[in-house]
């Protein structure tokens, strides 16, 4: 992944929205977009803090390819928007989770939070998500993070392989020890090998979060790489004392799609 009064689909704190029926747009919002393609602003690598995006869609058993391309290539033309610094969006490459169910994926990046927010309420973006989006997704779950000091190309190349982890953590965790989790998967990610860029931050949008506060990115060469190591590990089996701190963990698998090759 709303009352009489929508907001947007990628949900911001700043945005709110025309009224709707549909309801989808009742449980779930949506960010704004901003200019990007896979190739957007990629040749920019620097050392700086980005608003990362991400949206989890679980799409209806029975859409067709014909409903899933227009979803797809909608989503993929909000990365034209201004304040949009990358976007991509394409099936799961492989998915995990005990409890919830998630198809495909949308990735962005942003320069500050207004920019996020001025996206999640551009008519261009409010159109793909009513026409395109809503009629054949029955969930969705979005998270929202602050990456400090993100190093590297801000744009992810068409071929590369991120995956995303999304913690829940227990209910009356303390900050200190919400803090140890953020400080151990930093340090995790930067033994792993072949990892190019990593991202990790606390949900600052929490109403359509289904409760998950930590997130992280980690973005690979390929497939090849992500594969390489080990795709079944469990972080917290590395580190107790904050694995006891942990109610729910999901990772999903994305490989970066070109322009021309839309994955269904």
């Amino acid at each position: 992944m709303l009352s009489a009064t929508t907001r947007p689909l990628f949900t911001t704190p700043t945005t709110h929205f025309a009224t709707t029926r549909h309801p989808l747009l009742r449980r779930i919002s949506l960010p704004t977009t901003t200019r990007t393609t896979f190739t957007t602003r990629a040749t920019m690598s620097t050392t700086t803090t980005t608003i990362e995006h991400i949206v989890l869609f679980n799409v209806k058993p029975t859409a067709d390819t014909t409903q899933l391309s227009a979803m797809l290539n909608g989503l993929n033309s909000l990365s034209t928007l201004p304040q949009v610094l990358h976007l991509s969006a394409g099936k799961l490459h492989r998915y995990r989770s005990s409890s919830l169910s998630f198809t495909h994926i949308l990735h962005s990046r942003y320069r500050s939070k207004q920019d996020l927010a001025d996206y999640s309420a551009h008519p261009d973006h409010l159109s793909v998500v009513r026409t395109s989006v809503l009629p054949i997704c029955d969930d969705l779950m979005a998270v929202d993070w602050v990456a400090e000091n993100l190093e590297g190309p801000v744009g992810v190349k068409p071929g590369s392989a991120i995956r995303v982890q999304l913690i829940k953590l227990k209910e009356g965790v303390e900050e200190e020890k919400k803090g140890e989790v953020v400080e151990m998967i930093g340090r995790l990610k930067g033994k792993i090998k072949g990892i190019e860029q990593s991202s990790i931050g606390e949900n600052f949008s929490p109403a359509r979060a289904k409760g998950f506060e930590i997130c992280s990115i980690g973005v690979f060469g390929g497939v090849a790489d992500l594969d390489s190591h080990d795709a079944d590990s469990d972080p917290f089996n590395e580190k107790h004392k904050v694995r006891d701190s942990v109610d729910s963990l999901v990772i999903v698998d994305y490989v970066v799609p070109s322009k021309q090759s839309a994955s269904l």
